[in-house]
């Protein structure tokens, strides 16, 4: 882990999040590019794309679909009519960070929570520059911060503080009164809007059921986008050797000359990453890999060309 006068790496800085702004130029959360088109359809997103509202009836012409027809008018009138639709100009992409204590941990570049504030802040800078709001829930930390969807640099900016904020919260002793993700995911649901694109930034350590049935319900009204952060030490055990490790508050020692515990360090990563994996895949959710020692913005560029390639495969039927 890096360390500096600034701690660097260890919490994240105002500065260092506003600056992401200049590489997420080009960057689009929806698509490869925009719609052209005054009715929806005009192309495949990479999600769902804005939502869309209700216009105006006009006469049915050759060639309109026959999914749009409006049933009412046609029948009141007894000339065929059909439903026109506008795209929204905007909506809201909703962040849930967590910068609980098991996210406190990194051994190259930064720790788990600071990855996870940087790449919150790209998500908000590209929202914004789309013309989008964003709005955040950050959480693990006491108190925990909502941040209601805002658009342009105020949205960003609020964001960024309550990021920095609870970056700085995490230095302090853990209390065991965090709120787990089941919880966070019930409080956004009570709190979002239909149609928002959700994007879950956690290492998905407290993957229960709860959490399962708040995806569920999230998953039918929203895109959902999940980041598992990760460092590459929980995957791959270190050297043979006795280590000291800390919650922050009690130090113990780690034998990882012992062959079973070696085993079931490395299982115990292995069994997360399958559930976390299994989890989303279940539920049409993409699943991005983000390691501390990675660049968000090399995972955010690669991600979105994946998703805009495959995106049938992750539209909801209509």
């Amino acid at each position: 882990m890096t360390h500096s006068g600034n701690l660097l790496g260890v919490v994240s800085d105002v500065d260092e999040l506003i600056q992401l702004r200049f590489q997420t130029l080009g960057l689009d959360l929806w698509s490869g590019s925009r719609v052209q088109t005054y009715l929806s359809g005009g192309h495949h997103s990479a999600f769902r794309g804005r939502g869309i509202d209700f216009d105006e009836s006009r006469y049915y012409q050759p060639g309109d679909d026959i999914r749009h027809m409006d049933w009412r008018v046609t029948a009141r009138t007894g000339v065929p009519h059909t439903k026109v639709f506008r795209e929204e100009r905007e909506r809201p992409v909703f962040l849930i960070v967590d910068q609980s204590p098991h996210m406190r941990f990194g051994t190259r570049v930064a720790f788990k929570s600071v990855i996870a504030a940087r790449t919150a802040a790209l998500f908000g800078w590209a929202a914004v520059n789309g013309g989008d709001r964003v709005g955040a829930f950050v959480s693990g930390v006491l108190p925990d911060h909502e941040i209601r969807p805002a658009g342009g640099r105020r949205g960003v900016l609020r964001l960024i503080r309550g990021l920095a904020t609870a970056s700085a919260q995490t230095l302090e002793p853990d209390n065991g009164a965090n709120v787990g993700l089941g919880e966070v995911l019930a409080r956004v649901r009570r709190v979002i809007r239909p149609g928002s694109l959700v994007v879950i930034l956690s290492d998905f350590a407290g993957l229960d059921e709860e959490t399962e049935r708040h995806l569920t319900r999230l998953r039918q009204h929203n895109d959902l986008l999940a980041c598992f952060i990760y460092d590459n030490l929980e995957g791959t055990p270190p050297p043979p050797g006795r280590y000291s490790v800390t919650d922050g508050k009690t130090i113990a020692v780690l034998d990882m000359a012992d062959r079973q515990v070696r085993l079931g360090y490395q299982s115990g990563f292995q069994t997360r990453l399958n559930k976390t994996t299994a989890v989303m895949h279940s539920r049409s959710i993409p699943l991005w890999r983000l390691a501390t020692h990675q660049n968000p913005v090399d995972i955010l560029r690669r991600g979105f060309a994946v998703q805009a390639k495959f995106a049938p495969r992750f539209r909801r039927a209509s």
